[in-house]
């Protein structure tokens, strides 16, 4: 059963790209990826290119011009997805700071749970944060105090960025219309979910900040 498709957006990824989609085909489920890259420097889209070659049914690439923003890379990827026949869509990073493994907890709370959109959060068991100091942990996690209080989102991880949709949630979303870019993206697209009624829910993940690139 294909449970998806994983965007992961990229620029600089030389060193984490191959063991993140090792890692993601390894998983009992099976998922596919669309890797959208920004023509990185250090042709991280050729080391793509190059294990297609083994996983020519369900690795997909896509490189745009220019270093265009988080939030373009993964509307790009959103329009994508669309216009094929994935019923989950997802974000993750390249770079491990979210466990692939975890890809099978948010299918499930989406395929299983009856979730709309659920969402690999940092904060709904307490601080899960690992290698990132304390300035960094509170800044995150005040912002998405001040984000449910000016909102009325119910979500302790506003910014997270490890998300499942299911594909009707993005169909629903006028994504020629998302205003941000960078990671206030992550914000904008859940309460534009949130203000549409659809389900949102919250599953525990470990995020571990980047050790390699």
């Amino acid at each position: 059963m294909n449970c998806g498709i994983v965007i992961i957006p990229t620029y600089n990824e030389i060193e984490n790209i191959e063991s993140i989609i090792r890692a993601t085909f390894s998983l009992h489920k099976e998922f596919h990826i669309l890797i959208v890259d920004d023509n990185s420097p250090d042709k991280t889209f050729d080391k793509v290119k190059a294990l297609q070659a083994e996983f020519s049914d369900r690795l997909f690439l896509e490189v745009r011009t220019k270093k265009a923003g988080l939030g373009t890379a993964y509307v790009h990827g959103f329009k994508w997805a669309l216009a094929r026949t994935y019923e989950f869509i997802y974000e993750m990073d390249a770079d491990f700071s979210h466990n692939p493994h975890d890809l099978e907890k948010l299918h499930d709370s989406c395929h299983l749970s009856g979730a709309d959109l659920s969402i690999g959060s940092r904060y709904v068991t307490g601080v899960n944060v690992v290698n990132w100091p304390l300035s960094r942990v509170l800044l995150s996690y005040f912002a998405s105090v001040y984000v449910r209080m000016i909102t009325g989102m119910k979500i302790m991880d506003t910014t997270a960025g490890f998300i499942c949709y299911n594909r009707k949630v993005l169909e629903q979303i006028d994504l020629d219309r998302i205003k941000f870019i960078g990671y206030a993206f992550q914000i904008e697209m859940k309460y534009r979910a949130f203000s549409k009624n659809f389900v949102l829910h919250e599953v525990p993940v470990i995020f571990t900040d980047r050790t390699k690139g």
